[in-house]
């Protein structure tokens, strides 16, 4: 895990304008990279260029992307809605649809008449040539204008390709059609798969210019529709936010901008509102419904001092709220962050793929020349020697290439967000998949981190156990020690019963208390606060430190008369989240600063082996790395700020959500909720969407590799070309899409199959 700088540049955002293809983003990226004390990435799919210097000016940034012959505007936040002018106004008209649906209106009779000779009648080929000029002139400008753009900065793109290509055809069909003799009365020819030879004068490519345009728009159509697809998740997740919030100010109530609250704010949230931001509940009890941002489906009950979380939905009755966290600070705008810069970043295999895409484009041009003077030393046709160039051309475009990482990232990041699983960037998903061995913390990550009472054991002598933890919570219940709330919630817990009022309190440091309780004399504390016990509950003693419990001796008027065992509570999904975690072929072993009986105990009842206890906090970071010197590759799931060194140093850190600020930035992933099967979730989904990048980037080097020879051998007309590049690109987009698909290890048994299969 890379460590964090202690002097960290500030980082930039630029919407970048004009890119087409991975090359358009590999060469502003180099650009930018350039400049002194800039460190940038620049995403095709997102259009964003995230940029890391504390030295160049923003100006000088866009300055920079535009000299690249691309545009670049700083982002700004979507204006606030104000109804009525936002739903009266239309959808602004998608140009790039506008060309699609114009060019397949012209291209399907200039195709149909090509490939069926029945169609051809005596002057077909004008015809032709009146419908296809619109679409190669018209429908395929923005390829030209980005073409010539990256020409005059001395570039070459998958739009060079694809311009040089249709133009190409087009050119010599209108050299054909008023030079040759293909445009003589009656001219007729048949649609073939493979090159024809044949006197090149009397062949036109009408089809091809046109259909190759046609099949790329189309292509290029269904990218910009995927993308926004995927990036969905994301824009729910900003969307999740509140845009207003009733406020308490001199008394009375008003209703502001949530950007505009301030720490200290109260909140007045009404039964179907959401929390404008991150506080504490002073006044109220009520339900609050957490879905949007943990993806947990079951309300949680809120009442004075609990707190709450920005975006969340009051479903109960009216709560009073103090801002502790208001506008960039909520946990809320933090989740959105970490998603945003997931998807912004590039994983190894992507910057590969850049790599190839910046210098494929010279090098297909240089075959593309090379087949034209191989077809016309070999064969002397120049007809066949300039179909099979073009179809080099067409079919080499690396678009799926560009799109194999970034769309599968945008999905799988998305979806991890709506799952509560927060993956900070495309680097953890390759460490994911070489983890062999998770480290767990217990109190707050395996355990609940709250003590109950686990067992009553009275002496036996006429003493029932629900009366003496009664009297037991009556006088402990002043006491803000955890042993002496495990008691009183015990009795709380019991419909019918009460905790009593206790008189006479006296606080015992470090042993325990001593009150008068319903006319007795109470007691409740160590062991050795009360000297030697009874044999019965010396044994008890024995057995709850045993087992990992703290043991707690009750006295009434002075006599010992029962043992308390209580102890943290282990998670009820814990043993389910450990058994899957061996599923998926890691080891767990539980790491904590607890005795050896405590942790051995809840290490029995979750299903772990291997235990390392009694470890300082500094120790973790030592047993971590012991486990590296071993070869292995270790995963850490803590959640308090004595995890956060140890989370660093491992491989792969999963924080937990529910724990502390320094916890989740220590992380790699954050759960962000406390059900440790969301860890297995972690697991799957990196693994998942690290899968279908590698089967996406596969497909787009085997298909270039494996098309490139058979439109060189003249085996592939370019219409068919064109066609194939395009679908290649959308199957690289469709493949990535299938991850929205992914399900939850904590939700799927409420999830109706309907909704697709598991992407284990």
């Amino acid at each position: 895990m890379t460590t964090t700088s202690p002097a960290v540049a500030p980082v930039l955002r630029l919407d970048i304008g004009g890119m087409t293809c991975a090359s358009c983003a590999a060469r502003i990226e180099k650009k930018l990279n350039r400049l002194d004390g800039v460190t940038a990435t620049v995403n095709y799919a997102t259009e964003q260029a995230v940029v890391e210097t504390a030295t160049v000016t923003t100006d000088e940034l866009v300055a920079a992307v535009e000299k690249a012959g691309y545009t670049a505007t700083v982002p700004t936040p979507d204006p606030e809605p104000d109804g009525e002018s936002e739903s009266a106004s239309p959808p602004a008209a998608d140009p790039l649809r506008t060309r699609l649906v114009v060019s397949t209106w012209l291209t399907v009779p200039v195709v149909a008449m090509a490939m069926i000779p029945t169609l051809q009648f005596e002057y077909w080929q004008w015809l032709s040539l009146t419908l296809a000029a619109p679409v190669v002139v018209w429908g395929g400008l923005p390829f030209h204008r980005a073409a010539w753009t990256n020409l005059r900065h001395g570039a070459t793109t998958m739009d060079t390709l694809v311009s040089v290509g249709t133009l190409a055809a087009f050119g010599w069909s209108l050299y054909a059609l008023f030079l040759g003799h293909a445009g003589m009365p009656g001219m007729t020819h048949a649609f073939r798969f493979t090159v024809e030879r044949s006197d090149g004068a009397g062949n036109i490519y009408l089809e091809a210019a046109a259909g190759v345009t046609t099949f790329l728009l189309a292509g290029r159509y269904l990218e910009a529709r995927s993308k926004r697809s995927a990036g969905a998740a994301l824009r729910a997740l900003l969307d999740v936010g509140s845009k207003t919030a009733t406020v308490l100010r001199h008394g009375r109530e008003t209703t502001v901008r949530a950007d505009d609250l301030v720490v200290g704010d109260v909140l007045v949230v009404r039964p179907g509102e959401k929390i404008a931001a991150d506080g504490v509940v002073t006044v109220g009890t009520s339900s609050i419904d957490a879905s949007a941002i943990t993806g947990e489906s079951v309300p949680a009950t809120v009442e004075p001092g609990d707190a709450v979380t920005g975006g969340t939905v009051n479903v109960g009755n009216a709560l009073e709220i103090t801002a502790t966290r208001v506008g960039p600070d909520t946990a809320l705008a933090h989740m959105a962050r970490i998603v945003e810069d997931a998807q912004n970043g590039k994983a190894d295999a992507q910057r590969l793929a850049d790599r190839v895409s910046a210098v494929f484009v010279p090098v297909v041009i240089a075959l593309a020349a090379a087949t034209l003077i191989g077809w016309m030393l070999l064969d002397g046709s120049w007809s066949a020697a300039f179909t099979a160039a073009v179809a080099v051309l067409i079919i080499a475009c690396p678009c799926a290439l560009g799109l194999a990482t970034p769309t599968a990232l945008l999905v799988g990041t998305g979806r991890g967000a709506q799952l509560g699983v927060l993956i900070k960037g495309p680097e953890v998903l390759e460490r994911t998949r070489r983890v062999d061995t998770v480290v767990l913390d217990k109190t707050g990550t395996v355990t609940t981190g709250v003590m109950t009472v686990r067992s009553v054991v009275t002496d036996g002598a006429d003493t029932d156990e629900a009366d003496v933890l009664r009297l037991a919570a009556g006088a402990e219940s002043r006491s803000e020690h955890p042993v002496a709330r495990a008691i009183v919630r015990a009795v709380g817990s019991v419909p019918t019963a009460t905790v009593p009022a206790a008189t006479g309190a006296e606080n015992l440091p470090g042993l325990g208390v001593r009150a008068t309780v319903d006319g007795r004399r109470v007691t409740v504390g160590r062991p050795d606060l009360l000297g030697a016990l009874p044999t019965a509950l010396d044994d008890a003693v024995t057995a709850a430190e045993s087992a990992g419990a703290t043991a707690v001796v009750v006295a009434l008027d002075e006599r010992p008369v029962a043992v308390v065992a209580v102890a943290d509570t282990v998670k009820d999904t814990s043993a389910e989240a450990i058994r899957e975690l061996r599923e998926l072929g890691l080891e767990p072993i539980l790491l904590t600063g607890d005795n050896a009986a405590a942790a051995q105990d809840v290490a029995t009842r979750v299903g772990i082996d291997r235990v390392l206890a009694g470890v300082l906090p500094e120790g973790k970071v030592s047993a971590i790395a012991d486990l590296q010197r071993e070869g292995r590759v270790v995963a850490m799931i803590g959640d308090g700020v004595n995890d956060a060194a140890a989370l660093a140093t491992a491989d792969l850190g999963l924080s937990m959500g529910t724990g502390t600020d320094a916890a989740i930035e220590a992380g790699d992933l954050t759960l962000v909720r406390g059900d440790l099967r969301t860890a297995v979730d972690a697991v799957r989904l990196s693994r998942a969407t690290l899968r279908t990048i590698r089967v996406n980037l596969f497909w787009a080097f085997a298909y270039n590799v494996a098309a490139i020879p058979l439109a060189a051998a003249g085996m592939l007309n370019p219409m068919f070309a064109g066609a194939a590049m395009a679908l290649s690109s959308v199957f690289v987009v469709t493949n990535s899409l299938r991850l929205r698909r992914f399900r939850s290890a904590v939700t799927e048994q409420s999830v109706p199959p309907a909704q697709g299969p598991r992407a284990d």
